[in-house]
């Protein structure tokens, strides 16, 4: 079977974790010329081979190191447009990248994600029979409720302009407000949901990220779905079911650090986990194109776009 023909939808990608490490080389490369970075090469921090990242070696590489390289509009605007050739690609039909808000040296906030959402129209002129992709913004576990509050109202703002941000997401390091803390956002993703926005939470990532204290926290935010979900107990398992939330498996990255994901980061597409559970779990050709169709309800992409995903991975 043609794992990369095969029409697939993408609903659990980090933007920064999904450059490629030659692209983060290309870079730095230019920023070292004009002498505008002191990091090192990419390619020395990130071997092309290393994939055995951990909880405590993984955050880092984002707030030490990727973010310090994407700064300007011409490393983010190439970042980005690689990000999606890439998952092009790679098949998938339909992508929902996410991202947090973060102001650099020059950009705020609000232009950095302006910025995403320009470049992803400019790629889906020449693309738009092929993949259509929308923006979720992230919220981090680590931020203060004021910060919170802005990416929602920002989120609010451009999906009201239409400039196709549909959802919210929680996400960031596992270990950062354990135990059902994360209730200090509870007002924001209520909100979120009030508003129209999909809501999609990274839940047991981690031990420390899987109490029932927390779970009980963040489905009371009534999320369409939940990221990961590999340290959950029986109990959890079966409230989880029961509600029949749709998961975001980022199956060979739980296996390879036991909790996150980033194809950038873990060097396994969405073909290369489809190949790895037909092969795997012994999931024939029929089973496998049910699977890859299952993530069209979940979408936050509206019933239109549902449809048109019916219409490709039906034919």
């Amino acid at each position: 079977m043609d794992f990369v023909a095969l029409p697939k939808i993408e609903l659990h990608a980090h933007l920064t974790g999904s450059i490629s490490r030659r692209v983060l080389h290309e870079i730095w490369h230019r920023k070292k010329e004009i002498g505008e970075t002191l990091l090192d090469d990419p390619l020395t921090v990130m071997p092309q081979d290393k994939y055995d990242f951990s909880v405590e070696s993984f955050f880092p590489l984002f707030s030490s190191y990727i973010y310090n390289l994407l700064t300007d509009e011409c490393s983010i605007r190439y970042a980005t447009a690689s990000v999606l050739e890439h998952f092009l690609a790679d098949g998938v039909v339909y992508l929902e990248l996410r991202t947090t808000p973060r102001a650099t040296a020059h950009l705020s906030a609000e232009a950095y994600v302006r910025l995403l959402l320009d470049t992803i129209a400019a790629f889906e002129v020449g693309h738009a029979e092929s993949m259509h992709t929308r923006l979720v913004l992230s919220i981090d576990r680590r931020q203060t409720l004021e910060s919170a509050e802005a990416t929602l109202e920002l989120a609010t703002r451009l999906r009201i302009e239409g400039h196709g941000v549909v959802g919210l997401d929680l996400c960031g390091d596992p270990s950062a407000r354990p135990g059902g803390e994360v209730a200090l956002f509870t007002p924001v993703f209520e909100k979120a949901s009030s508003e129209g926005l999909g809501v999609t939470v990274h839940f047991a990532e981690a031990k420390a990220s899987s109490s029932r204290e927390e779970l009980k926290t963040l489905l009371g935010w009534n999320p369409g779905r939940l990221g990961h979900v590999i340290w959950e107990d029986d109990e959890s398992k079966m409230e989880i079911a029961q509600r029949g939330l749709c998961l975001e498996l980022c199956l060979s990255c739980n296996v390879q650090a036991g909790m996150t994901d980033d194809v950038g980061v873990f060097g396994s597409p969405l073909s290369e986990e489809y190949r790895l559970v037909a092969r795997y779990f012994n999931v024939n050709r029929t089973q496998l194109c049910n699977l890859a169709r299952q993530g069209i309800d979940a979408i936050f992409g509206g019933e239109e776009e549902k449809q048109r995903l019916r219409d490709i991975m039906w034919s």
